[in-house]
């Protein structure tokens, strides 16, 4: 089973599978410019493209093999889906194991993507997984903070992942948590 049961939970935040119902909170996560210009597939234009990306996460997912994935991180207080999270394979190699997350404009700066990522993160070593990458472009300042509050080193910088874009690489070890 590849899903991630029983969810994760963090102080403020939830970590669970996507589903059709969130459509309108990922559109407000994926459809944003501020969080497109920094991801490779750039916006989704309206909700019913969002609803075919959802749709194929949400198929994808039993078939992913754990830690892979990809999840909705809900804020507690409220129920309000504000970010999404994914542990992927990076291109070409298929080795590394890359942690990406993506969180609503109007919620930045409150620390929702470290907590997150950082439980996600021991989740992962905890099936069995020795390090984890990010990368992020040198010019998205706040990935790169995120990245180091995650408390991930930076390993230099690479253009073998995405298309020759050259990218800062951060690694999380489990002893750097």
């Amino acid at each position: 089973m590849s899903s991630m049961t029983p969810p994760l939970r963090t102080e403020r935040l939830l970590i669970r599978d996507w589903s059709l119902d969130d459509v309108e909170a990922a559109y407000k996560i994926y459809g944003s410019s501020e969080v497109a210009r920094w991801i490779s597939t750039g916006a989704v234009d309206d909700v019913s493209a969002m609803r075919s990306v959802l749709e194929a996460w949400v198929e994808a997912q039993p078939n992913l093999v754990p830690p892979a994935g990809r999840w909705a991180v809900v804020r507690t207080e409220d129920g309000e889906v504000i970010g999404g999270l994914s542990l992927r394979l990076m291109p070409p190699f298929e080795e590394d194991f890359e942690l990406n997350w993506q969180l609503r404009p109007d919620v930045w700066g409150q620390g929702y993507a470290t907590e997150a990522s950082r439980a996600l993160i021991r989740w992962a070593f905890k099936q069995g997984l020795e390090e984890v990458f990010a990368v992020a472009r040198a010019e998205n300042k706040r990935a790169i903070a995120t990245a180091r509050r995650i408390g991930m080193e930076w390993v230099g910088e690479t253009d073998k992942y995405y298309d020759g874009r050259r990218l800062q690489v951060f690694r999380c070890r489990p002893s750097d948590l």
